[in-house]
Formats: structure tokens, C-alpha cells, sequence
């Protein structure tokens, strides 16, 4: 997986999606628990499918097939991050998605929280066995 760096992120990332942290998201040690994160990754993914991309996933249906994740910062309850997403590989039925959390802190400095690489596996709603990543997508994930 790529480091990323702010400047690249900002570059290279059209879409983004900011996060709200919410108390709940708190915990003992007074910053968002690491559980939490695959929460906003996932609240960026959706989004990212369905407003970059026009996906209908009652159609077809995405899967997480795979996570990694690199925790790089905290974040604390007065940060303001965003969920960075784009597409950085398709295959037949999985393609793989970048992420970025990245935003201001409480100081107002830019810092990046956390990346990962997902990779996603479009399913049949019914079988939900693997399909072939319809093309009106597909073109997408590659802009």
C-alpha cells in the first residue's frame, strides 16, 4: 500500500466525503476508537459508489473481500476528517479501493489519521455470488 501524503491525497482524490465524530465514537482513551474506523471507511465507500459511480446495489450488490488498514494518527473529538476514496484497480468482479481519512485537527493543522485498501467483489442480490462488474460502473471506477 502507498503512503500516502497529504499533498498527493489532495491531488490525486476527487472525491470526499467529511465525517462527523460523534461522542459515541469516543473512547476511554479520549480519541475514536480503532473499531470506528472501518465505520467511516465504510460510510465513505457507500457514498463513493453510489454518488461517483450512480451505483444501484440492490441490483448488485458490493462485498468487502478484503481490508488493510494503516492507523497513522488519532482522532480526537474536535478533528474534522473526511473519508478520501478512489478506485485503484478492476477486474472482472473485484476492484480495489483506495482510502484516505485525512482532515484538519482541533489546531487546524492537515494531518491523514488512517489509509486502507479494500477489495470490493460485486455479488448477485440473490446468490450473492460473484458477477461480472456491470460496465456502466466499471467506466466510472476508472475515471
Amino acid at each position: 500500500m502507498n503512503k500516502y501524503q497529504s499533498e498527493e491525497v489532495k491531488a490525486s482524490f476527487s472525491f470526499s466525503l467529511p465525517i462527523q465524530v460523534r461522542f459515541s465514537d469516543i473512547d476511554g482513551y479520549m480519541h475514536v476508537n480503532n473499531g470506528i474506523y472501518f465505520n467511516y471507511l465504510e460510510h465513505g465507500r457507500a457514498a463513493f459508489l453510489y454518488q461517483a459511480c450512480g451505483w444501484d446495489v440492490m441490483k448488485v450488490g458490493t462485498v468487502v473481500a478484503n481490508i488493510n488498514i494503516d492507523y497513522r494518527l488519532p482522532i480526537h473529538m474536535l478533528d474534522r476528517p473526511e473519508v478520501f476514496v478512489k478506485c485503484s484497480n478492476i477486474g472482472n468482479s473485484s476492484f480495489v479501493l483506495e482510502q484516505v481519512i485525512m482532515g484538519e485537527t482541533e489546531k487546524g493543522d492537515l494531518r491523514i489519521f488512517a489509509q486502507a485498501s479494500t477489495t470490493m467483489v460485486a455479488v448477485d442480490m440473490k446468490t450473492m455470488s460473484p458477477v461480472r462488474i456491470p460496465e456502466e460502473y466499471a467506466s466510472k471506477l476508472r475515471d
